[in-house]
């Protein structure tokens, strides 16, 4: 403590009492915890943005919040900064509860120095990282920094690449989740990237490596912070965020409730929560859901909603690949990661962004223990040169990659169309399905019947009187021969076909007997997902 205050004068000299030593620095630390002072903590409430003390009062249960190493402060001598060595080093770290489940935290303080990142500050955030790990329990960084710290030059950066290590190594040990709660820009994007889910703000949340002045002065191109990295370009339009929220209160909140999906590593089980909905409740509504046009669309929303504990469905990324949904549920009480299809949306096709999103969120919960529930109505991939020469073939793979690797309990419901490769792809029996079952209305095919027909049969198509009456003629056949459930069914590729008002009880049952399911890949360093 006295070399600490030989370093920073402007401290009041401690009197020789132990006791009164220890008064004089609570309250400092006490004076700390209004950030950088009244004036820095005015303008960041004039930006519509909380301190990152208020933040985590709002994350953590209340008075659960333990501080670590209050006391650091940075070691420069340069450029000004002897004299001005704030406690804490502008983040605040610690650990605290959710719903009484302990979590590392990490909060980066804007009205100190900017929240800028150097050798102290990330020392900091390595420090709860490590303990995370070792402890096995999920880690949180709130970011709100203006990047590194000049003064520090090198040092900075090197503090950048040990967060970016650790988020590397506990990836798949822990969950890690990133909330951006004002700039975050240049390097520093990687260590969130690197991350489970990344949580943005509207109007105060922003990502990009170089900002919109760079971007004018090397592309000529006039584009506003917003536009450039905002919270829904990246929901919408990149797909780095997984969630934008109209504030930080319903940011935060959301983080809580993703987390009482997820276990807190990945040796333990997803938590388990009791449910009033009954386990063997039927609904009625299921009949009617599909339509009996195979072109009409629908919204599987509905579906999922009327099969999941208490309708309550948490999806993510929903602006992002919308022709497929992810997301977490209960069924009977137990975590589930949902898969779907969505036919309102381009008809529920497999393209890049819906491939890629889904192979991201099945990679997630495999490796959190969380059980997988696909939903499919798939006519198949996207055609298009845009999407052959962007990659769908690639993108695609990382899909079937992503089923395949997986080794949780995995349960398929075809509600409708199962054709071509997509069929292979959406958790099929063939990578590895559980239990895989279809409604009276699931068609499983290497095409749709109009298609089909039109290949088979276009020599007598072609010779007919009339060729439009012949087409109608050979599709009646071809669909009442092939386009029902009963053909996979007699191979053994469907498990079931089932009555959709018994979805519900069906997929509860099933993934209670899947609860002891041990099943192992190949030994290996890792493979070579098709990135």
């Amino acid at each position: 403590m006295r070399s600490l205050l030989r370093r920073n004068p402007k401290l009041p000299q401690i009197k020789v009492s132990t006791l009164e030593k220890f008064e004089e620095f609570e309250r400092l630390c006490a004076e700390t915890q209004r950030g950088g002072g009244p004036a820095r903590v005015e303008q960041q409430h004039k930006k519509g943005k909380l301190t990152a003390r208020e933040r985590l009062d709002l994350l953590l249960d209340p008075g659960s919040f333990v501080e670590l190493d209050r006391f650091v402060t940075h070691r420069s001598t340069d450029f000004g900064l002897a004299e001005n060595k704030p406690l804490g080093d502008g983040v605040v770290t610690g650990y605290g509860m959710i719903d009484g489940r302990q979590v590392y935290v990490f909060a980066q303080d804007f009205t100190v120095f900017g929240g800028s990142l150097a050798e102290a500050h990330a020392e900091k955030i390595c420090k709860v990282m490590d303990l995370a790990v070792r402890n096995g329990f999920p880690l949180i960084g709130l970011n709100d920094s203006g990047g590194a710290r000049i003064q520090e030059g090198v040092v900075s950066l090197g503090g950048y690449a040990d967060i970016f290590l650790r988020n590397t190594m506990v990836s798949g040990v822990i969950p890690q989740i990133s909330a951006i709660l004002g700039p975050c820009a240049g390097g520093a994007v990687y260590s969130p990237a690197i991350t489970d889910f990344v949580f943005m703000v509207r109007g105060i949340s922003y990502m990009f490596v170089t900002g919109p002045n760079v971007v004018k002065t090397v592309t000529h191109e006039d584009v506003t912070t917003e536009e450039l990295g905002g919270a829904d370009v990246h929901a919408s339009v990149s797909g780095v965020a997984q969630f934008a929220h109209d504030s930080e209160a319903e940011c935060l909140q959301e983080i809580r409730r993703l987390l009482s999906f997820v276990p807190s590593n990945n040796i333990d089980s997803p938590p388990v929560q009791e449910t009033n909905d009954p386990v063997d409740r039927r609904d009625e509504e299921l009949l009617e859901i599909v339509p009996d046009n195979p072109n009409k669309p629908y919204d599987m929303h509905e579906v999922i909603e009327r099969i999941v504990d208490d309708g309550d469905f948490l999806e993510v990324h929903s602006d992002y690949g919308s022709n497929i949904i992810v997301g977490f549920a209960r069924l009977g009480g137990y975590p589930v990661g949902v898969i779907a299809n969505q036919p309102a949306v381009l008809a529920g096709v497999l393209d890049i962004k819906a491939s890629a999103k889904g192979a991201r969120f099945i990679s997630f919960c495999d490796a959190f223990n969380i059980p997988l529930v696909t939903f499919e109505d798939v006519p198949g991939f996207l055609p298009g040169v845009d999407q052959e020469h962007g990659g769908i073939i690639k993108e695609g793979a990382k899909l079937l990659y992503a089923y395949s690797e997986a080794t949780v309990p995995k349960v398929t419901v075809i509600t409708r169309k199962a054709y071509g490769g997509a069929y292979d792809v959406m958790n099929s029996k063939h990578v590895r399905g559980d239990f895989n079952v279809g409604w009276p209305t699931a068609e499983i095919a290497v095409m749709g019947p109009k298609g089909a027909a039109e290949i088979l049969f276009r020599r007598e198509i072609a010779e007919a009187d009339d060729p439009a009456a012949k087409l109608d003629q050979v599709v009646d056949e071809y669909t009442e021969k092939f386009a029902d459930p009963y053909h996979a069914a007699s191979r053994g590729f469907l498990d079931d076909v089932i009555d959709p008002r018994d979805t519900r009880p069906k997929l509860i049952s099933v993934l209670r007997s899947l609860l002891t399911k041990r099943d192992s890949n190949p030994p290996k360093k890792h493979g070579n997902i098709p990135l």
